[in-house]
């Protein structure tokens, strides 16, 4: 969704407690895996539990299939890691103690009527409602969790072209309007490349720094940290 903004890890943790009941680990599972592939909300809800846990164990290498990612061009490829994996497997866990077995063909996120995946009308909903009992503010959706995995990837590796391989966009500009560039990792990219960066830095503070702020802000930049 357009204009949603991605989490901070903290309000991933805040968010995670949230959920609760007979569904609990379900739509835990579903706010994890969300966060930690950058799965759209339609190809989340489309997998199956042969799709994420095969010979007995998580899979390290999720293939989200051609017939389910947008445009249905190529399909997808994304590396697990150990949050997702513990997400799934507390699922599978779940579907044993609820369903009594394992079928391959199943839903990963089942409905309540038995057989049928979620609609991505119930994943919203379970999404926002965590969203809300977590008391965040701004605009938020289920696309906040993808939003948040191409945040997180960026801010660790600082390579778009490795977050646009991840995502699935077919073009570089649509990765660069999923992200947010802060102020001070631009002032210390361009401090990093000082040909004499053992010299002293000499500080500038003047009455000019709120007009710095807002033609900051004015461009989009995160300035929480100035």
């Amino acid at each position: 969704m357009k204009g949603t903004r991605p989490l901070t890890a903290e309000e991933i943790l805040k968010v995670s407690e949230q959920f609760s009941g007979t569904y609990e680990i379900r739509n835990r599972a579903l706010f994890m895996l969300g966060v930690s592939v950058g799965g759209r909300i339609s190809e989340l809800l489309a997998l199956k539990i042969g799709d994420v846990w095969q010979n007995g164990r998580p899979v390290t290498d999720l293939i989200f299939a051609k017939s389910v990612v947008k445009g249905k061009e190529n399909s997808r490829v994304i590396p697990t890691n150990q949050d997702c994996r513990e997400a799934i497997t507390e699922l599978i866990d779940w579907h044993k103690k609820y369903f009594g077995d394992l079928q391959p063909e199943r839903p990963l996120f089942v409905s309540r009527k038995h057989g049928k995946a979620l609609t991505r009308t119930q994943g919203h909903r379970i999404i926002c409602e965590a969203f809300s009992k977590a008391g965040l503010n701004g605009k938020l959706a289920t696309h906040s969790l993808r939003k948040t995995f191409a945040q997180r990837l960026y801010d660790s590796t600082s390579d778009i072209a490795l977050c646009q391989e991840l995502l699935g966009h077919k073009n570089i500009s649509t990765t660069r309007q999923y992200l947010s560039v802060s102020y001070e990792k631009c002032k210390k990219a361009v401090e990093s490349i000082e040909i004499d960066n053992n010299r002293r830095h000499i500080l500038l503070h003047s009455t000019s720094d709120n007009d710095l702020i807002v033609e900051l802000q004015t461009r989009g930049y995160d300035i929480s940290s100035v």
